[in-house]
């Protein structure tokens, strides 16, 4: 009966505390949340870090225009191709050449260099589309290469960024006597914070890399294949 009575006044007590303790604990983590914000972490993050938000922007922007601009229907439009065919079908190889010279595309360039050496061996014609076509692919992995370089770069500002903010804790533990925790903490955080921003622009941009990487040699092997086909009718027939 003790216990039983020592228990009705125990649990309404830790109810009354519970009740009482539940805002200030959302309070608290409210303010949390607040204070980690996106915009208090940026601006702890300190010029390094706001060096790789300008080098998140410039890869965003070299992504996206590698996305629109050596799609297969840009780098070879389908309605294009019929129309070089048909002229080639014709025999109106000039039409042809003119068309190229209108509209220029990755097929068109290399079919323009082909079509240039109408009238020299097969091999001579071969050699010119090959040369255009390694000219052309060199120019197109130049501009995702570019995609590679920044997804590099980001991780090493970002590490650059921690290797400062550890000195900083560490220049405080040799100047200050008895230094407090948070003392050492603001430079440890902004050296992790650093590192964090690095990596997060480094691996989406590695990623996005290797795929626009695998999509661009795909597109330039069947457009090599197109344009190989077409010339064909050029190779000299064997006994």
């Amino acid at each position: 009966m003790k216990v039983r009575s020592l228990a009705t006044r125990i649990l309404p007590a830790f109810a009354a505390l519970a009740a009482t303790g539940a805002p200030a604990l959302a309070q608290d983590e409210g303010a949390a949340v607040q204070e980690l914000s996106i915009g208090t972490l940026i601006a702890a993050s300190g010029p390094v870090g706001w060096l790789i938000i300008v080098l998140s922007v410039v890869g965003l922007a070299l992504c996206i225009e590698a996305f629109i601009t050596l799609k297969r229907e840009r780098l070879a439009p389908p309605e294009l191709i019929d129309e070089v065919q048909s002229l080639f079908n014709e025999g109106q190889y000039q039409e042809a050449m003119e068309l190229c010279e209108s509209e220029e595309s990755f097929f068109t360039r290399i079919c323009s260099a082909g079509i240039a050496k109408v009238g020299h061996s097969f091999d001579t014609i071969q050699t010119a589309i090959e040369e255009m076509g390694d000219e052309e692919s060199i120019k197109l992995h130049q501009k995702i290469g570019w995609i590679a370089v920044l997804a590099t770069v980001a991780p090493m500002v970002g590490l650059f960024g921690t290797v400062q903010g550890m000195i900083v804790s560490f220049h405080t533990i040799a100047t200050t006597v008895n230094p407090s925790p948070s003392e050492l903490a603001d430079g440890i955080y902004t050296a992790l914070l650093t590192t964090l921003m690095g990596l997060m622009v480094a691996i989406p941009m590695t990623a996005l890399f290797a795929f626009l990487r695998n999509r661009l040699v795909r597109s330039v092997i069947e457009v090599g294949a197109i344009v190989e086909d077409l010339f064909e009718r050029f190779r000299p027939e064997t006994a």
